[in-house]
């Protein structure tokens, strides 16, 4: 049987003019309270921006075989207890006669800040894949087979992201895949590493422009780290779930 990838295309082009609406209309928010947007983060902040790509995710797995599954989406119910940590929030989890399926995690990176947000976006993904992993090992999630863990992240085509970055280490060289690189091709290092650790099952980025406000284009840096790859990974993990648990 083949998988059903539910039209990630189309939807993923509604998900990002929403991504890049809601951020605008955070923003108008603020400035009508009258308080100063520092570095755009009421944009990030507003709530919401990520949440069709949720939709997405909710669909896939609806689409492959676990219509029936219980899809948690409220704050309240999305916690999951770490190793290094008590807890930590996902975006999405989805679970299935008791079992945990799946746990993803989505990040956006707009500018005009790309240098310290790159580092706190790096330093998350990986300090929440390793725990969660961990946690796993060490029986947080009881006697069940690995779930997917998906990391998913869209940041703004822009001047700032696809200029080279310039690195000055005092003692050691960078790695020689950093020398040379933008912040877009960082990040798409960043997934291809992400996976390759197994921190996560799948993990992809995604860039956009501004001006793709109303079309919702995107493009992908690489084959491994499509969004195409993220979905289809996504289906087939759902796909033998359910044929496991049916």
């Amino acid at each position: 049987m083949a998988l059903d990838l539910a039209a990630y295309e189309e939807k993923a082009r509604k998900a990002v003019v929403h991504f890049w609406s809601s951020r605008e209309k955070a923003k108008a928010k603020q400035k009508e309270a009258g308080r100063t947007d520092q570095g755009e983060r009421s944009g990030v902040t507003g709530g919401g921006n990520m949440n069709r790509f949720v939709d997405l995710v909710v669909d896939i797995v609806k689409a492959n075989g676990l219509a029936q599954a219980e899809i948690h989406q409220k704050r309240k119910v999305l916690t999951l207890p770490g190793y290094f940590r008590p807890t930590k929030i996902w975006d999405v989890l989805i679970t299935y006669k008791g079992e945990l399926i799946v746990a993803v995690e989505l990040k956006s990176h707009a500018g005009p800040s790309f240098s310290k947000n790159f580092n706190n976006r790096t330093e998350e993904a990986i300090g929440t894949g390793h725990d969660f992993r961990v946690a796993l090992r060490e029986g947080a999630f009881g006697d069940q087979p690995k779930p997917f863990v998906g990391w998913l992240i869209l940041v703004e085509d822009a001047a700032g992201s696809n200029s080279v970055v310039r690195d000055a280490t005092l003692h050691y060289p960078v790695f020689a895949e950093f020398r040379g690189t933008s912040y877009l091709q960082r990040y798409d290092l960043l997934c291809q590493r992400l996976e390759r650790e197994q921190l996560y099952s799948a993990a992809s980025v995604i860039s956009s422009r501004r001006i793709d406000e109303h079309s919702g284009d995107y493009a992908d840096l690489s084959d491994s780290t499509s969004l195409k790859t993220f979905v289809a990974s996504l289906a087939g993990h759902v796909a033998a779930a359910a044929a496991r648990l049916g």
